[in-house]
């Protein structure tokens, strides 16, 4: 009887490279560093404390070698269950995973063990593989929109956006920071410290020019995301405009103001109408008495030396305002940025769920891009109208009003809502005190002090906001702090600070 030959088993063929690859790179090899692959993992399974140095950044899609991210895995697995990692333990896992033999059995396990002199170099050669894994995306997206670019059919916004979520979503997987002890962050605290004690206002932040919330907060803090939040109607842009005057002229503290909603020239307009104290009907029909021409050309000059800087990119999207912003820092020495408003941005043409889920990763890239460049970040945000169907004194906004995504008011070190009552017909409130023309800025959320509710002076023909003059200003602060002296203190510092106009 003839011996049937039974048929040879297929050796797999391990780290060989898709045939894909000739064609996408152009018939040259990507960017890889299979040999560092194997010295870390094989360094991984000699050093038990080897995975904690490396799993902040390298994860399995950054291997190269097509049997190299299942051993990752394997390890991984192993290490987020607190079991030790070793030769014998990743075979096994290998094995009740079903991948062992798909990976070459456990003498390549072996081998890879046996490469390692050192695990000493550990991360740097595992940094080595990050970078070799982001040049290969960067080759392959940039590929990508190269075919799509051919395509007579494909749009080309879309496609820039396209680009763009792509682009950032390297960008934020490639972000790490290093662990710094306490020491040096507590001298840089007191330093802090005794330069607002040297100050004669006692600011440790940029002031806005609104005394009564300069006094509460400080001033804006570096590294804050602060949230100005409103119904439509109630002043939004022209208290951050008045706001940007006065940290640019009166403080001399550059400023970018984003603007999605308004074009560059008729923002101009409404500073002007706000710094030259002329009604905004009688500059945009040119109709001007001779002294307000004279009032107009000198206040304007002034205004012309403001270190202020306007973006009017329509829809402008978080990446294009990391790029814009880290720009801005750079040549201009830029202190605070305000973005008008929070719900016209998108997020980097990347698809979600919902435009709750957009608005959350929005909200989160502002609070990260504020870290990133240490200044704080101003963003106007939308109210719903839940606020129009309350009655009376119910109709001051809640953080539960702030439209279209809880994250904004968790991702946010500040909120601030701006409330007229005027606007809905209440001229006086409980005490009998006149209301017209006033504006509250209600502080409902401070992650690093007090909350209060401050009012200013809101001039309707002149589209400005202002400190009350002195014999009617009044603050009336809900601190937490029950501190009669605290509280005398900030009575005793909500003044008047006279505009330079």
């Amino acid at each position: 009887m003839e011996k049937t030959k039974k048929p040879r088993k297929k050796e797999p063929e391990y780290g060989k490279v898709p045939q894909y690859v000739v064609s996408e790179y152009g018939g040259k090899l990507p960017p890889q560093a299979i040999e560092l692959e194997e010295v870390v993992l094989g360094a991984l399974m000699l050093e038990k404390d080897a995975y904690v140095a490396v799993c902040e950044f390298l994860k399995k899609e950054c291997f190269y070698k097509d049997v190299h991210p299942t051993i990752y895995e394997a390890i991984t697995n192993l290490s987020l269950n607190q079991e030790p990692v070793d030769l014998l333990t990743v075979s096994q896992q290998l094995k009740r995973m079903g991948k062992l033999e798909e990976v070459g059995g456990q003498s390549f396990i072996s081998e890879l063990t046996g490469k390692v002199a050192s695990a000493a170099n550990i991360e740097y050669h595992a940094q080595i593989i990050v970078q070799k894994y982001l040049s290969r995306e960067l080759i392959r997206i940039s590929s990508d929109i190269q075919k799509k670019a051919y395509d007579e059919k494909q749009d080309v916004d879309e496609l820039m956006q396209d680009a763009e979520g792509q682009l950032f979503e390297i960008t934020q997987r490639n972000l790490k920071k290093d662990v710094t002890h306490i020491q040096p962050v507590i001298s840089k605290a007191i330093d802090l410290i005794e330069i607002a004690a040297n100050k004669q206002d006692g600011y440790t932040g940029i002031p806005s020019g609104f005394n009564g919330i300069d006094t509460i907060t400080s001033g804006w803090q570096k590294s804050d995301l602060i949230i100005i939040a409103a119904r439509p109607a109630m002043g939004k842009t022209a208290f951050v405009l008045s706001m940007a005057k006065n940290m640019a002229l009166d403080y001399e503290h550059p400023v970018a103001f984003f603007s999605l909603e308004m074009s560059n020239i008729q923002l101009v307009n409404r500073l002007i109408v706000n710094v030259a104290e002329i009604e905004g009907d009688k500059i945009k029909r040119g109709k001007l008495a001779p002294f307000e021409w004279e009032q107009l050309r000198l206040r304007t000059a002034t205004l012309q030396k403001a270190p202020i800087f306007v973006d009017d990119t329509p829809s402008l999207s978080v990446f294009e305002l990391r790029t814009k912003a880290r720009r801005l820092v750079k040549e201009h020495k830029i202190q605070c940025i305000i973005i008008d408003y929070l719900q016209l941005m998108n997020a980097s043409g990347m698809t979600y769920g919902s435009r709750e889920q957009e608005v959350s990763i929005i909200s989160r890239s502002l609070k990260g891009l504020a870290k990133e460049l240490d200044i704080p970040i101003i963003a106007l945000s939308q109210l719903n109208r839940g606020v129009e169907g309350r009655t009376g004194a119910d109709k001051r906004p809640q953080l539960s009003d702030l439209r279209e995504s809880g994250a904004i008011e968790q991702d946010a070190d500040m909120v601030l809502f701006i409330h007229r009552p005027e606007y809905y017909k209440i001229t006086q409130d409980e005490q009998g005190n006149d209301l017209r023309g006033k504006a509250e800025i209600i502080i409902a959320k401070h992650r690093n002090g007090s909350t209060g509710d401050v009012f200013l002076r809101f001039k309707q023909d002149f589209i400005k906001f202002t400190n009350l003059a002195s014999e009617e200003s009044y603050a009336e602060f809900q601190s937490k702090s029950t501190d009669s002296q605290e509280h005398d203190f900030l009575q005793a510092n909500t003044y008047s600070n006279p505009s330079p106009f």
